[in-house]
C-alpha cells in the first residue's frame, strides 16, 4: 500500500506543493512574539491538549512561561482565560506534557526546578486554579499518560522521588489531587531493566501498556498486578527502524500505530490481535521530503489517525480500511524548511473535541484550531467501556431521557446538529437525567458525552 500511496502523491506533487492544506481550514491561530524561545530548538511552543464542559471547548498549550489556556467555544471571539505558570521556566524549557482526569489537568516539564502541577479544570471559564504543585514524586517527566479506566498516572522518563526514572506509576483513585506512589519499573520489576530499559512514551488502556521504548522497539505490558507485571509481547526488529518515540493505540483494540522520531523513517501501522506476533500492516507518511521528514507525536480518534509531522504539518490519515489507508487531510503549520538533525514545526495535535475542531501546536507559530471536511470519527461506542449510556425515546418530542452508567462524577453534554453547531449543553447526573428539547427545531442530532480525560462517546436521535 506504502508505493500506491507514494504514487498517488507523485500525480499530485505539483498541486500539494502549491497548496498548504487538504480539507483543513484554518480557524483561528495565536502565538506571542514576547515570549522566549528555547535554547536547543528554538521552540516557544510545546505540548496541545483540549477540554470541554458544559458546551465549552477550551485548548491548552504550553510554553516555555507555562501554560495557557483558552476557551475556543465561540471561534470568532476567542478568550484567553487562564494562565498556569510553570514551576520552572525560560529557555531551558522545551517540553511540557500534558492529561487530564476527571475534571484535573496534569502538568509536567522535562527540564529545570520543575514539578508535578494539578489544576482543577471545573471552574473554567473563571479560573483553573492549580490545587497540587510539588516535586517530592516528580522533578520532571518527558511525558505523562493516565488510564483513566483504572486512574493510574504513568510518567516516562525525568527525574522522581527516587531519582532518574525510566517508568512510573502513581494512583490517582483515592484522591486525583494526591497522587500515590505505586511502582517504579527500574526498581520493582525485575526484567525491566535487561529488556524494555527507558520508556519515552507509553499509552495504557485498562492496565495494558504499549511502551515506546526508543531504539529497543515496542513492549507491551500487563500492569493489572502492580506486585507481578508481566510482558506480553514486544516488537523489537522491523520495517524502517528508528527511535521509537510515541504511539495510539486504535479504539478497536486490534491496531497501533507509532512514529520513529527519525529523519525519512515513516508512521508503523502493526497488527497487536496478537501479542506474541505483532505485526507491520503498513508504513504511512507524509512524503514531503523522504530522507528529512520526521514523525513526532500521533493520536487516533475513531479511525482517523491524527500525526504531527514537524516541519511539514499536521498529517490526517483515514484507516477505515487498514489493507487501503488513505490521506484524509493535511495542512502545513510550519514555514521551515525540514533540516538534518534539526527539531521544528508542529509539536502536537488534539482531535478530541465535541465539535470536531482539530487543535494543534507548532513549535514556532504557536496554536492552531482547525475546521475539518472530513469526518472527524467519534464512534457511537466506546470500546474502553469507561462509560455508556442510552437516550430515550428515539425519536422523541418534548426530551429525552439519558441513562449512564459507569462513572463517579457529573460529566458534561452537548447536543449537536447536522451543521455541527451546538443547540444545547450542560451537566448529566450520575445514573438518569431528562434533557428538555424546548427551543430545539425538528430534525437529526447527536448527543455527546464528553469526559474530563476528553474522550468522547455519542449517540444519534431525532427530534420531532
Amino acid at each position: 500500500m506504502k508505493y500506491l500511496l507514494l504514487l498517488m502523491t507523485i500525480s499530485f506533487s505539483f498541486q500539494i506543493n502549491a497548496q498548504t492544506s487538504l480539507n483543513m481550514t484554518l480557524a483561528y491561530q495565536w502565538n506571542d512574539p514576547t515570549l522566549a524561545a528555547s535554547i536547543d530548538h528554538d521552540n516557544t511552543y510545546n505540548e496541545i491538549w483540549g477540554y470541554a464542559k458544559d458546551g465549552r471547548e477550551y485548548a491548552i498549550i504550553g510554553t516555555t512561561a507555562g501554560t495557557h489556556i483558552f476557551d475556543i467555544t465561540d471561534i470568532n471571539n476567542v478568550d484567553t482565560v487562564y494562565f498556569i505558570p510553570g514551576k520552572a521556566q525560560g529557555t531551558q524549557i522545551v517540553h511540557r506534557d500534558y492529561d487530564t482526569y476527571r475534571d484535573y489537568l496534569y502538568i509536567v516539564s522535562d527540564e529545570g526546578n520543575s514539578s508535578l502541577q494539578i489544576a482543577d479544570l471545573s471552574m473554567l471559564p473563571d479560573s483553573a486554579p492549580v490545587v497540587y504543585d510539588n516535586n517530592s514524586l516528580i522533578t520532571t517527566s518527558h511525558n505523562i499518560f493516565i488510564d483513566t479506566i483504572q486512574g493510574n498516572l504513568y510518567t516516562c522518563g525525568g527525574v522522581t522521588n527516587l531519582g532518574p526514572n525510566y517508568l512510573s506509576v502513581y494512583s490517582l483513585t483515592a484522591d486525583p489531587t494526591s497522587p500515590q506512589f505505586l511502582l517504579n519499573c527500574s526498581n520493582d520489576v525485575p526484567f525491566w531493566n535487561s529488556t524494555i530499559n527507558y520508556v519515552h512514551d507509553i499509552y495504557v488502556r485498562n492496565d495494558t501498556a504499549y511502551c515506546n521504548a526508543g531504539p529497543n522497539g515496542i513492549f507491551v505490558v500487563d500492569f493489572s498486578n502492580m506486585a507481578n507485571v508481566q510482558g506480553l509481547g514486544s516488537i523489537t526488529s522491523y520495517v524502517q527502524q528508528g527511535y521509537n518515540h510515541s504511539g495510539w493505540l486504535h479504539q478497536s483494540g486490534n491496531y497501533y500505530a507509532f512514529a520513529d522520531e527519525t529523519h525519512g523513517k515513516d508512521v508503523k501501522i502493526v497488527d497487536v490481535t496478537n501479542l506474541s506476533n505483532i505485526t507491520v500492516i503498513d508504513t504511512i507518511g507524509s512524503n514531503v521530503n523522504q530522507n528529512l521528514s520526521i514523525a513526532h507525536n500521533l493520536i487516533f480518534n475513531g479511525d482517523n489517525l491524527y500525526v504531527s509531522y514537524y516541519f511539514d504539518g499536521i498529517y490526517v490519515f483515514n484507516t477505515s480500511d487498514v489493507n487501503n489507508i488513505s490521506l484524509a487531510g493535511f495542512y502545513e503549520t510550519s514555514t521551515r524548511i525540514n533540516q538534518l538533525n534539526v527539531y521544528q514545526g508542529n509539536w502536537g495535535v488534539y482531535p478530541f473535541l465535541p465539535s470536531g475542531k482539530i487543535l494543534a501546536s507548532d513549535m514556532q507559530e504557536g496554536l492552531f484550531v482547525f475546521d475539518v471536511t472530513f469526518p472527524v470519527g467519534i464512534s457511537d461506542n466506546n470500546v474502553e467501556n469507561e462509560l455508556t449510556f442510552i437516550v430515550y425515546p428515539n425519536p422523541a418530542k418534548s426530551s429525552i431521557t439519558v441513562t449512564t452508567t459507569l462513572f463517579e462524577n457529573t460529566v458534561s453534554y452537548s447536543i449537536i446538529d447536522i451543521s455541527g453547531k451546538i443547540v444545547k449543553g450542560g451537566t448529566l447526573l450520575k445514573a438518569q437525567t431528562t434533557i428538555v428539547l424546548d427551543n430545539i427545531s425538528t430534525g437529526f442530532y447527536t448527543f455527546l458525552i464528553t469526559e474530563s480525560n476528553g474522550n468522547v462517546v455519542a449517540k444519534k436521535f431525532v427530534k420531532q
